[in-house]
């Protein structure tokens, strides 16, 4: 019985080791950037720290990816930083050109950027009748709605990957309503409240739809430099890159421009080879790795790195 066993398992593993690659877990974790979310309410609610809904909104979907370890997430101050450096500098809302253009400059594949449509509560008299809430308030049904317009943007295309709207509300009844949760002094305070909670809410459901797309598409890297006949690249073990993993080098060409539109078309690409990882953990800090060149030539700083079909 015992060899019957054993027999199975050597059988299992076999199997799971002939998988194609399309069926094993992809080592590479998408680098994301999240822009200010532009504010299209009334601009009558602020954050605890001060900031416009917009800005904490994109705060609070940076931190939750952060947290779920699954993606590479750009920190705002250092968004900040690389855009100015470069003159572009985000002002006023943000197109997906403009959010493809800035998301080259920070190495980033997937630019998540949205507007704020709904954001606050509203009363629901003991008569039925709907009303925005004023100072003050009496007994009835409190309800609070948030809703975000969200779209992921493939920075080598600026191709829109997907548009959703999310929107949630949370409601209570026999409450009465009144100032308190206008203002708020602290993030433990608005996660208690029913507009904070559907913050959350919006938030997660934002993070689930960046997961069915699978981080918003297919994992990319750059060269970062040649040393000695070693390729450098930007991802290491902090972004999922094990060492063995081979991946194939694309030089891409001109971008394509519509003449009457303006918009990217994508460009040209041409394959120059393939590499695989010697040291995921180059430099010491986990973000970079060497890689040995398994074939062709012409391989250059700039080149994008992607998995191997």
């Amino acid at each position: 019985m015992k060899a019957k066993y054993l027999l199975l398992l050597s059988a299992l593993l076999v199997a799971s080791m002939l998988l194609p690659a399309s069926a094993q877990e992809k080592s590479g974790k998408k680098r994301v950037a999240v822009f200010v979310f532009e504010d299209k309410t009334d601009h009558h609610w602020h954050w605890w720290n001060g900031q416009p809904v917009g800005d904490g909104m994109a705060d609070m979907l940076t931190t939750t990816l952060v947290k779920s370890g699954r993606y590479r997430v750009m920190e705002r101050a250092q968004m900040d930083k690389l855009l100015q450096e470069q003159g572009l500098a985000m002002s006023g809302a943000v197109t997906p050109q403009t959010a493809a253009q800035a998301g080259k400059v920070l190495g980033v594949e997937l630019a998540i950027m949205g507007s704020v449509t709904e954001f606050g509560y509203k009363k629901v008299s003991t008569g039925g009748a709907l009303k925005k809430i004023g100072i003050g308030g009496s007994l009835g049904k409190r309800s609070a709605t948030v809703a975000v317009d969200v779209r992921f943007v493939n920075t080598s295309t600026a191709e829109i990957l997907m548009a959703e709207s999310v929107r949630k509300e949370k409601s209570k009844a026999d409450i009465s309503v009144d100032t308190e949760d206008i203002r708020f002094d602290s993030e433990a305070q608005f996660d208690e409240t029913l507009v904070g909670k559907a913050t959350r809410e919006a938030i997660n459901d934002i993070v689930k739809l960046l997961d069915e797309q699978a981080g918003g598409g297919a994992w990319e890297a750059k060269v970062m430099m040649l040393s000695g006949g070693d390729v450098i690249i930007n991802a290491g073990k902090e972004g999922g890159v094990k060492a063995g993993d081979v991946y194939v080098v694309v030089r891409v060409g001109e971008e394509l421009i519509d003449p009457d539109t303006g918009e990217s078309l994508g460009a040209s690409e041409e394959e120059v080879g393939t590499i695989e990882v010697v040291d995921n953990n180059y430099g010491g800090k986990g973000k970079a790795s060497k890689c040995k060149v398994v074939s062709g030539r012409g391989i250059e700083k700039g080149n994008i790195v992607r998995e191997k079909k």
